[in-house]
């Protein structure tokens, strides 16, 4: 009886250690914890960085992704923008890992990082985020948002770069579209303009015609709903006109929502509008 006994305790023993050694090997187990990464880099600059900010309960099958481009007429802003929708983006895509992209700005008084140096670091940034999602633990699935120059990096890559990551939809808050058309707009988008694309459109239209997104608009290009004041004075609502033609032209599944009456920057109530007609959209492709 004595020898049953000592190998009862042995044999519980071991039991305890390797339920231990197996809890140590699954770093996974249970549910995971929400995390925020701020200034994760994606390049060399400061300024090419994300913050990823990942939701409890996450997974590579039911977790999709809202990444959000900031807005600064591509020379100003920071990916801390997002933080003033996050509550909005919680509310209305509540299943999601958000992402905000920060990228290299033009800079007036050197010239450096004249475009293509946006749609540049875009790209690399989603590349990044692509090789991390099974790290992060989230799906590949995205939803690729922005406002204003934002809005118009969004469009680029979607259309452009459709082929690096898997973009179910686009979501843009008054974008620019057609680069030539709004550089008739007035003085200072033709100043502005000229220096971030190294001329006009008569001395430069190849750089203007590659830049504009509405360039790269096909059959199979990706879902888009989009959203334009009529008052707006900084980015016209023509430059969504233009979009919303050839994307009818070309049969891509689209929404174009007209707001009355207010200009570049919508009211909280119209934002969170909007937030929601998104995410009702975004759901026909990311169910």
């Amino acid at each position: 009886m004595r020898n049953f006994r000592s190998l009862f305790w042995l044999f519980a023993i071991v039991l305890v250690f390797q339920s231990c050694s197996e809890s140590d090997d699954d770093p996974i187990a249970g549910e995971l914890p929400a995390i925020d990464i701020l200034d994760d880099s994606y390049g060399s600059d400061p300024v090419q960085s994300l913050n990823v900010y990942l939701p409890a309960g996450r997974s590579a099958s039911e977790t999709p992704l809202l990444i959000y481009i900031h807005g600064g007429a591509w020379l100003d802003g920071d990916k801390d923008e997002f933080d003033s929708f996050r509550a909005l983006a919680e509310t209305y895509f509540p299943d999601y890992a958000y992402i905000s992209i920060g990228y290299r700005l033009y800079d007036i008084p050197t010239g450096s990082n004249a475009f293509p140096t946006q749609e540049e670091d875009i790209i690399d940034a989603i590349e990044y985020i692509m090789s991390k999602t099974s790290e992060w633990n989230v799906s590949t699935e995205m939803v690729l948002a922005g406002a204003s120059a934002g809005g118009h990096l969004a469009l680029l890559h979607g259309y452009k770069h459709s082929n690096i990551g898997n973009i179910k939809s686009i979501f843009a808050l008054f974008p620019p579209t057609e680069l030539a058309e709004l550089f008739d707009f007035n003085l200072i988008t033709q100043l502005g303009l000229t220096q971030l694309l190294g001329g006009t459109p008569q001395t430069n239209p190849e750089g203007y015609s590659d830049s504009s997104p509405v360039n790269f608009i096909g059959s199979q290009s990706i879902p888009t709903m989009f959203f334009h004041g009529t008052e707006d004075d900084v980015v016209p609502i023509s430059q969504s006109e233009i979009l919303e033609s050839d994307l009818q032209a070309a049969g891509v599944d689209h929404e174009f929502v007209i707001i009355q009456g207010q200009g570049h920057g919508f009211a909280p109530l119209t934002y969170a509008q909007a937030f929601e007609q998104a995410a009702a959209f975004s759901a026909n492709y990311i169910p």
